[in-house]
């Protein structure tokens, strides 16, 4: 399935024969400590800096109507946000995943955008649509 959006993103899990979990980091742009003046000029100008892990949630499918769901829940929850990171957990024999198996593949996925290892991450911007890097 070709994902243009957030949505095809949970209509691909919801069609997946084991029971799926989606797990989510939300991200935001900041400067780093060691920034250079040419740097802060262009941070300031909505341009570069680092991402930086602001809080992360899992959802089952069925538990989201859909993107705009997901903001919503999002803005109650926390500081604004730039990007939204997504991986998707699968069960086993027909048992879904719980909050629980999630919270070691959350880490894992917080502390790989700290150092910048996002390849396995698909990141949606705020519209839901997918971002590309590089």
């Amino acid at each position: 399935m070709n994902i243009t959006h957030f949505n095809d993103l949970l209509q691909a899990a919801r069609a997946q024969p084991e029971p799926q979990r989606l797990l989510f980091v939300f991200a935001g742009a900041e400067l780093p400590a060691d920034a250079s003046a040419e740097q802060r000029r262009q941070f300031e100008a909505g341009e570069g800096g680092e991402l930086a892990p602001l809080m992360c949630v899992d959802k089952s499918p069925d538990e989201l109507a859909g993107f705009d769901a997901l903001v919503a829940e999002a803005a109650q929850a926390g500081p604004p946000w730039a990007i939204v990171f997504t991986a998707a957990l699968a069960g086993r024999a027909g048992v879904a995943p719980t909050s629980v198996d999630a919270e070691a593949p959350l880490q894992r996925m917080v502390e790989a955008i700290k150092e910048g290892r996002i390849d396995d991450l698909l990141p949606f911007d705020r519209q839901g649509d997918p971002v590309r890097f590089g």
